[in-house]
């Protein structure tokens, strides 16, 4: 590729990710539109970017002058795009608003939780006018005939402005720590361990095609063309299906729970669905055949280990793990995670080791070098223009600190505020991997980061104010991991190798997540105050709030020591975890990989486990019957089934624009 970045690159970025940092959330919920956004490799983003590639190729055909855009600037406008798209409603907004505002709004429904939290929050946490809080969820009156300007200025500023002033230290404090784990662990991903990231397969290969001036060709790909037009005919026969019932369909999910029984070996998969998904087909072929093997292989073990604990009688209640924080952790089986992501947060440590001596020996001699490592053994194959930068380590230090600060002051004891920063890196570090290593374009977390530190130390560890502060601080950006921020930073980083002036692709991140922060916080109150929060369809948001404070209720009122399940669990997890890593890296033969055993418990494997086997099954038999030549030429088939599913969402979101139903892709 083409590495030189230019201003109109980053200008273009900026622009269109203002756009979908406003629009997205007008689009979700105002017009109940196919969701823009959603997952790790969202539709809006990629939908603009495909049609900016074809444009930009077009273009310099007919004027037959260099690509306006080269390819890795592309790149750079759909990371830029992405993180505006996901601060803008499903990673950030779509709940932050409801988060700092139950406590007063629903004080009047009598909620317990209001009684027993209300005292124990900080109160520059929340807004402090009642009026204010009443007119953001109702509306103010005529709103909806206002202008833009005029609900702006009928926003009681004065009231907003310094909570979100407080929010936004530990919101940007948290992305800066993110971007120094970016910074730091990117160039070990991408340069030492070859990281193959599925995600952003697709659009490098645009890229490519692009810099190499033959991406008109590239479309012209007979098995591209096949891929395209499979997705895009289930897409438009579905389609037209969902607006006209009497056309018929092609199903996408079968219900195969119907044919196992409620109890017995097998009654772990009494709900087990299987959805055709070809984007997400696509995906898993792209990914390594170890772990789209391991991803169904895990989630299968996982039932029949339901079904076995049955059998034996070892079958635990939910109740057996007390209230907890995580958003699937039901059952006491899904606590094995909490042991696995710690070993596995180790072994990623372990595989980084050389990078971070070095990185540590640049740290306490400033003045060292790459060029000063070389000749000595473990640094020789290393670039010297990916020499380590040490602002990323003090940076992750000082962001560490300034996180433990802040909650540290807002009421948590000083052990739990210096660990429970420390857990958000680990949970964090860890989902990154996962999704960028591992191809996943949605998951969700299984326990909560705070989950781990209740089980094994029990809630005095916190003390009640900090059960409860930390409640709401998970909530905001640990908890929903649908459209995390830190995977797509990781997904940067990949972009930056591509890029000849990388710290450019810095600059535009850390300007990128400042104004969509802005923008976001501005366009979600402008939203409330114009149609009124409860109008807005934030069902799914409210129910998760609501539930989170309760929980967290539950917790001030009924104080545990440490769980016992969970400690047992959790050391199984942690023993299985270690064993899988002793045989993924001493065995040559072993055939599964640890990020299975990872997302084993996922509620996204619920939707994700079919198209890996398929997608692992179509890979499997195209390496064993025609090696890489043949996988070389069929890749592009499954590119094509991602370009299908994308192009063909991006056309029914369009047509959803002038509709009051929109047909969706992909599953909600």
């Amino acid at each position: 590729m083409n590495g030189r970045i230019r201003i109109r690159a980053l200008v273009t970025g900026l622009l269109l990710g203002l756009f979908l940092c406003i629009f997205t959330p007008y689009n979700n919920t105002v017009l109940h539109n196919t969701p823009l956004g959603g997952g790790h490799f969202p539709l809006a983003p990629f939908f603009i970017i495909a049609w900016l590639f074809v444009l930009d190729a077009l273009a310099a055909r007919l004027s037959r002058r260099r690509p306006f855009y080269s390819g890795v600037e592309l790149l750079v406008i759909w990371l830029m795009t992405v993180l505006f798209t996901s601060i803008g409603y499903a990673g950030l907004s779509e709940c932050f608003f409801i988060n700092i505002t139950a406590p007063e709004h629903f004080a009047q429904d009598a909620y317990r939780w209001t009684e027993v939290l209300t005292p124990l929050l900080p109160k520059s946490w929340f807004p402090d006018s009642t009026q204010a809080v009443h007119v953001f969820y109702e509306g103010i009156r005529n709103g909806r005939t206002m202008g833009v300007l005029e609900v702006l200025s009928s926003i009681p500023w004065h009231v907003w402005l310094p909570v979100l002033a407080v929010w936004a230290l530990f919101i940007l404090g948290a992305f800066f720590v993110m971007i120094c784990l970016m910074v730091l662990f990117g160039r070990q991903w991408v340069v030492n361990e070859r990281v193959l990231f599925p995600l952003v397969r697709v659009p490098m290969l645009m890229g490519e095609a692009l810099d190499q001036r033959q991406f008109l060709d590239w479309w012209s790909n007979r098995y591209l063309l096949i891929g395209l037009t499979f997705a895009g005919a289930l897409h438009l026969l579905n389609g037209l299906h969902f607006y006209f019932p009497s056309i018929p369909q092609m199903p996408t999910l079968v219900l195969a729970g119907t044919y196992f029984p409620k109890f017995g070996l097998f009654s772990g998969f009494h709900k087990l669905k299987m959805f055709f998904v070809p984007a997400f087909i696509g995906f898993a072929f792209l990914t390594t055949r170890q772990i789209s093997f391991s991803m169904w292989v895990f989630y299968i073990l996982g039932g029949l280990l339901f079904g076995v604990l049955y059998i034996f009688g070892w079958q635990l209640p939910e109740a057996a793990l007390g209230t907890t924080l995580g958003p699937d952790l039901a059952r006491p089986e899904g606590a094995q995670t909490i042991g696995a992501y710690i070993i596995f947060f180790i072994f990623l440590l372990w595989l980084a080791r050389h990078h971070l001596k070095e990185t540590v020996i640049c740290f306490l001699r400033p003045v060292c070098h790459s060029s000063e490592l070389e000749g000595k053994g473990k640094f020789d194959t290393i670039p010297k223009e990916w020499g380590p930068p040490i602002w990323p380590l003090w940076g992750l230090i000082g962001g560490l600190v300034g996180l433990s600060a802040w909650c540290w002051f807002f009421g948590l004891p000083l052990l739990a505020a210096l660990f429970l920063p420390l857990m958000f890196l680990i949970f964090t570090l860890v989902t990154s991997r996962i999704v960028c290593q591992g191809g996943l374009p949605y998951f969700t977390l299984t326990a909560a980061p705070s989950d781990a530190l209740m089980g094994f130390f029990g809630t005095g560890f916190f003390g009640t104010v900090g059960i409860a502060a930390t409640a709401v601080m998970q909530k905001v950006l640990f908890l929903d991991m649908r459209e995390a921020l830190a995977p797509t930073l990781f997904h940067g980083s990949k972009i930056r190798q591509e890029a000849r002036q990388r710290h450019l692709v810095l600059i535009a991140i850390g300007i990128a997540l400042v104004l969509a922060l802005t923008t976001a916080f501005v366009t979600m109150l402008f939203l409330g105050y114009k149609y009124g929060l409860r109008e807005l369809g934030l069902d799914w948001a409210t129910q998760t709030v609501l539930a989170n404070y309760q929980n967290a209720q539950r917790l001030v009122d009924q104080p545990v020591g440490p769980n016992g399940w969970t400690l047992t669990y959790a050391g199984a997890g942690a023993v299985v975890m270690g064993l899988l890593i002793f045989c993924y890296y001493k065995i040559p033969w072993w055939p599964l990989h640890p990020l299975g055993y990872l997302v084993a418990y996922s509620g996204g494997m619920k939707i994700l486990w079919f198209p890996f086997f398929l997608g692992w099954l179509c890979n499997h038999l195209v390496l064993h019957y025609g090696g890489t030549a043949l996988f070389n030429r069929v890749r592009f088939l499954f590119v094509g089934l991602i370009l299908g599913d994308f192009l063909m969402g991006g056309v029914f979101t369009i047509v959803g624009l002038f509709n009051n139903q929109s047909y969706s892709v992909f599953p909600l």
